[in-house]
């Protein structure tokens, strides 16, 4: 598959935080000019073959009207069912659809210790605090469970999972999870998100079982690339790379931020290519659930440059 958008969109383009504190309204979520289709067909016209969608992310809001929460599109001020209809559009153009979901859950807590206490901007100044001790409960994990088999059951199969901050949910409860989703769903990619790395250490303990070692904010390390088979539990497995990075600095849109240089995105594309992984860009859709011209433009000249590379 080689390349693919990250389509980062939910209740966090709209408050402003990466990380919000799971408190904002549900109404505070208004996209005025929603169009999925232009997101997939900016995929497709940009040479992707795949798309993956932030169905729920830290905000705890989901794109499509869950009946285990009312924190949810239906009760926003934009009432579209954004996961139907990305899967309407990837049909549409040809794009294989992902869903992407988070573990970590700063609305439907049910106990938990959230990974961070205070709201955090989306423009990157440092880490989250008190990621160290944080925890979900058993009551968290159904309604996590609850969740993704609703999202199996209501939306049909698709050609990737990925599960982010895994590393908050028990080894055993992510091996029935991964096993529950093999199950009914056994062409699709399954990911538990390994987080920043160069990819040469696969840290059972976070992120096992994975179909994909995730590579995020950075290329593969040359000296191991491309290191498909592991050795993990005396057993051998084939798992090949991912790397996920956005256009710009940040993955939800913020008015600042702008697409990297066309010397980088081509750079990344031909490094994550050439050693042996995936590239998963990752583009987020305005206020006004568009994708900006900035984006689209870039896009369109890293289509072109490849273009031409391949003359």
């Amino acid at each position: 598959m080689q390349y693919g958008m990250f389509v980062c969109f939910g209740l966090s383009t709209f408050v402003g935080a990466e990380m919000p504190s799971g408190d904002d309204p549900s109404t505070l979520y208004a996209p005025d000019r929603l169009d999925v289709d232009q997101w997939v067909a900016v995929a497709r016209d940009a040479g992707m073959k795949y798309a993956v969608l932030t169905t729920k992310h830290i905000s705890g809001h989901c794109l499509w009207p869950s009946r285990h929460t009312r924190y949810h599109v239906g009760t926003s001020r934009n009432r579209t069912d954004v996961v139907a209809a990305f899967l309407r559009a990837c049909a549409r153009y040809g794009i294989q659809p992902g869903f992407y979901y988070s573990s970590w859950d700063n609305h439907h807590r049910f106990g938990s210790l959230s990974a961070n206490i205070a709201p955090q901007p989306l423009e990157p100044t440092g880490p989250p605090t008190n990621r160290s001790s944080a925890f979900v409960t058993q009551a968290y994990l159904d309604f996590q469970w609850a969740q993704i088999t609703e999202l199996m059951d209501q939306y049909g199969p698709v050609a990737e999972w990925w599960i982010d901050i895994p590393h908050l949910l028990p080894r055993d409860y992510r091996e029935r999870l991964y096993a529950h989703i093999a199950t009914r769903q056994p062409e699709a990619v399954i990911i538990h998100n390994h987080g920043l790395g160069d990819g040469t250490a696969l840290v059972m303990d976070r992120v096992w079982p994975t179909d994909i070692i995730t590579i995020e904010r950075f290329l593969p390390n040359s000296a191991t690339s491309p290191m498909q088979w592991r050795t993990l539990d005396r057993a051998d497995y084939y798992i090949p790379g991912e790397v996920c990075d956005p256009i710009g600095q940040n993955w939800f849109y913020t008015a600042r931020d702008r697409p990297r240089s066309d010397a980088e995105l081509l750079g990344m594309y031909l490094t994550s290519v050439a050693r042996g992984t995936n590239l998963l860009l990752a583009v987020g859709p305005d206020q006004h659930g568009l994708i900006p011209r900035r984006y689209v433009a870039a896009l369109t000249r890293l289509r072109q440059n490849l273009d031409r590379l391949a003359l």
